[in-house]
């Protein structure tokens, strides 16, 4: 396979292990998923020389196998997880297929581009902060990021243990549904839907205007796609607060994870990347009990909004793609925007699907759902019914 897109690090093949669902698909995987024999990098190359070849495939990989599915190859991410970028400075940026001349967004950069580009029909990734639902966005596919603790974490690379989960992305809504109902446990919520549709009007005001613009039609299908629809501010103290204490407990949990190692060493990183490790190394444990203990305030009150059957949309990102190379405040700022919107379903660890809904200027831009905890079949069923529909009215 000739990879103009620089999407894939080993276009290593394990073949299908039975005949089912997904027979006839093929998938790519993240370079943080375990595949037998092969050593992940997560990234950086002193991850790669410190680290050996699994003996075991991570258990997801397994399930996608034994569901017929044919693994082609592992896929770039940025430096052990930590980016929304998608640029990598050892190993180089995964090529936009859909924005040529702007990021792919990350840290599952490569997956998303191999499904962009068509070289997989779908692609695993790891979402801690947003890394399957923003590079999902800037490439112009479909991502499902799951409930917390939903599908199994074993034999991937951990980052932050309280918002890690396995994510996948799909060129269409059916194929994301039809991962969906290998990867995830069973489920007795039903398929009926959902009877409220809720805007997030704090979330809506991080997107540009052109997105906005852009994004409304879509925006007022899905208004009218329950039985009433709502608007509400999800953060009173403002959602840069929720980011303030995402960012805090991320930043605690991810310096348990990697700091001893890191210290050990000393790995070259990416300025920002380095900068990143730097500042989690800083923060205190009281700092992250405070803000551990307003999360769950957060948590509740997401929970006590959705139910089991509303459904919260909000923008995706803040905007298209920023064009590669972009460096420092704006770049910075760019992020911490993006991450007011991902934060919002990784401090509750609710599902959330992205959804390519429109384009700025050729570039895709798309729009989220949110479902309560534990409806993520709910929601892959109620998308795949919903698309075309909405398609149709556009």
């Amino acid at each position: 396979m000739i990879d103009q897109w620089n999407a894939v690090v080993s276009p290593v093949t394990v073949e299908p292990a039975a005949q089912g669902k997904l027979g006839g698909s093929s998938f790519m995987v993240k370079d943080v998923f375990a595949v037998r024999g092969c050593t992940n990098g997560a990234g950086n190359p002193r991850w790669l020389e410190t680290h050996g070849p699994a003996e075991e495939h991570a258990e997801v990989v397994s399930l996608l196998l034994q569901a017929g599915a044919r693994l082609t190859g592992t896929t770039h991410t940025d430096e052990l997880m930590f980016s929304l970028n998608g640029e990598n400075v050892h190993y180089g940026t995964p090529v936009n297929p859909k924005a040529p001349g702007c990021i792919p967004g990350g840290s599952s950069s490569g997956s998303a581009v191999a499904v962009a580009a068509g070289l997989a029909d779908f692609a695993l990734g790891t979402d801690t902060g947003g890394s399957v639902r923003v590079p999902a966005s800037y490439c112009g596919v479909y991502g499902m990021r799951p409930t917390h603790g939903s599908v199994s974490a074993a034999g991937v690379i951990p980052l932050a243990a309280s918002f890690d989960t396995v994510g996948w992305m799909a060129s269409g809504p059916e194929l994301l549904r039809s991962a969906g109902d290998v990867l995830l446990p069973p489920s007795a919520s039903g398929n009926s839907g959902f009877r409220r549709v809720i805007t997030a009007e704090d979330a809506w005001g991080r997107a540009d205007r052109e997105s906005a613009e852009a994004l409304d039609p879509y925006l007022s299908l899905l208004r009218g796609a329950g039985g009433s629809h709502e608007s509400v501010q999800l953060a009173q103290e403002g959602l840069s607060e929720w980011m303030t204490m995402f960012r805090t407990i991320q930043g605690y949990e991810i310096w348990q994870q990697h700091g001893p190692w890191i210290e050990r060493e000393q790995p070259v990183f990416g300025p920002d990347i380095a900068q990143r490790f730097a500042w989690a190394g800083t923060i205190e444990r009281a700092d992250y009990e405070k803000a551990e203990g307003r999360r769950q305030q957060v948590r509740q009150a997401l929970a006590d909004l959705l139910r089991e059957d509303g459904v919260l949309v909000i923008p995706t990102t803040t905007g298209t793609a920023p064009a590669l190379g972009q460096k420092g405040p704006q770049l910075e700022e760019r992020r911490s925007n993006t991450m007011q919107l991902t934060c919002i379903a990784g401090l509750a660890g609710l599902p959330q699907i992205t959804i390519p809904a429109a384009e700025v200027g050729g570039c895709p831009v798309a729009i989220s759902v949110i479902a309560g905890p534990g409806q993520d079949r709910r929601l892959l069923d109620w998308v795949a019914a919903l698309v075309p529909a909405v398609r149709g009215n556009l």
